[in-house]
């Protein structure tokens, strides 16, 4: 295939990989009445994939440039939307489609992932599952555990709603033009029950504890009562001077939970 010249601005870099492109499709089983929301299609080589399936797809590509290679798949069941998918009421868009679940598939710019990931997990309606193609060690950071070194307040945000999976890694020599850095497919799947009772206090209870990662959970919350935090972390069988990195994610919503009780 022969590429489209690359813009920097937009941090694309078009996955090459025939074998790759199948697994992040078949990633998602999904059925004639559920939709698929792609980000990002370019030039249409995991679009292909998902216009197979023959569910409701719809695409979100904000470099009109691709309109030659995306306009084959606008159909009775298909579209593509062009523009800055941050700035689209994606409520707006599908209101018409008679959808049953909503599953998305995405290459997302590095630069961007954060803030897309975010737009997700908050929407309005629930997201069953997630496929995304990420750099290494954002991924890592998504699906990592208490005590490593990518475990944060990204980590438990993700997971105050989803499951995560890393699916497998991606070599940025699958890529052109080819990155700096590796990438790897991740998959979220949605909670039914995430057993956290205040999701407000909670975010901003762990964002808080992370807030310098070299300190103690004590020297990250002083806004808060350390006698009563302090009381909870010994029945949870934690030392006062323990990092917020060194805590669970059940812990930390037992936590929260409690804090206030």
């Amino acid at each position: 295939m022969e590429y489209i010249q690359a813009k920097k601005k937009y941090g694309q870099n078009f996955l090459k990989n025939e074998r790759i492109l199948q697994k992040i499709a078949c990633s998602v089983d999904v059925l004639e009445n559920d939709l698929i929301i792609e980000i990002g299609p370019g030039m249409g080589a995991l679009t292909e994939y998902l216009f197979q399936k023959e569910s409701f797809l719809l695409c979100y590509e904000i470099d009109e440039r691709m309109k030659a290679y995306l306009q084959k798949y606008d159909s009775k069941k298909s579209k593509v939307l062009y523009g800055d998918f941050l700035k689209r009421n994606i409520e707006e868009d599908i209101k018409n489609i008679p959808y049953e679940n909503i599953y998305v598939v995405a290459n997302i710019p590095y630069y961007i992932t954060s803030p897309i990931l975010s737009k997700l997990v908050e929407f309005a309606v629930p997201i069953k599952e997630i496929v995304v193609l990420v750099q290494k060690e954002f991924a890592e950071r998504v699906v990592s555990e208490s005590h490593c070194k990518e475990y944060n307040a990204f980590t438990l945000y993700i997971d105050a709603f989803y499951e995560t999976k890393l699916i497998s890694y991606v070599s940025k020599n699958d890529f052109y033009p080819v990155p700096k850095v590796d990438s790897a497919i991740i998959k979220l799947t949605r909670k039914e029950e995430n057993n956290i009772k205040d999701i407000p206090f909670y975010l901003q209870f762990t964002k808080d504890a992370f807030l310098n990662k070299r300190k103690t959970l004590k020297n990250n919350l002083k806004s808060y009562d350390w006698n009563r935090i302090k009381k909870l972390l010994n029945e949870l069988n934690y030392k006062e001077n323990v990092r917020a990195e060194e805590i669970s994610k059940e812990d930390f919503k037992e936590l929260a939970n409690h804090y206030k009780d």
